[in-house]
């Protein structure tokens, strides 16, 4: 191609494909309510949030996004569920599930930890109350790389 044609050709895309890529877009995006650090993820936040319910049908619990984190261990449990544990950059730890996601990308991801990179994961804090002191967790709705 001739270098007097590139800018032609970029507004040529440009307006051939814009709404193509604004539809995709906005198939991509994922609202947020709270960003934190991973030791921000703890009951006593998730607590407070719990209080602004009820949610449900409509009313959808908030999403939050903490990172970055990396893969400490993960396997699958139950029926193709992914229960990683991961750790921040402030010495954090705390479990992440990722439901019914064993064969995603987002399941394959974390069961092999993607070659030791950092990730911003989004989703549902909730409480694990399971033994005798209650922890956080989070329901894994979505991940991306850090870096």
């Amino acid at each position: 191609m001739r270098a007097d044609k590139v800018e032609a050709l970029a507004s040529w895309l440009n307006d051939r494909l814009e709404d193509e890529v604004a539809r995709a877009c906005d198939d991509q995006s994922l609202l947020v309510d709270a960003l934190l650090a991973p030791g921000g993820l703890n009951p006593a936040f998730i607590e407070a949030m719990e209080a602004a319910g009820p949610y449900g049908m409509g009313w959808p619990g908030p999403r939050v996004v903490t990172g970055p984190l990396r893969v400490i261990k993960s396997d699958i449990v139950g029926k193709d569920h992914v229960r990683a544990i991961v750790a921040g950059d402030d010495g954090r730890s705390f479990k992440a599930m990722a439901f019914r996601q064993g064969e995603s990308e987002l399941g394959q991801m974390l069961l092999h930890g993607g070659g030791g990179r950092k990730y911003w994961l989004a989703g549902r804090a909730k409480i694990d109350d399971w033994g005798s002191v209650a922890k956080a967790e989070l329901h894994i709705d979505d991940a991306a790389f850090a870096d």
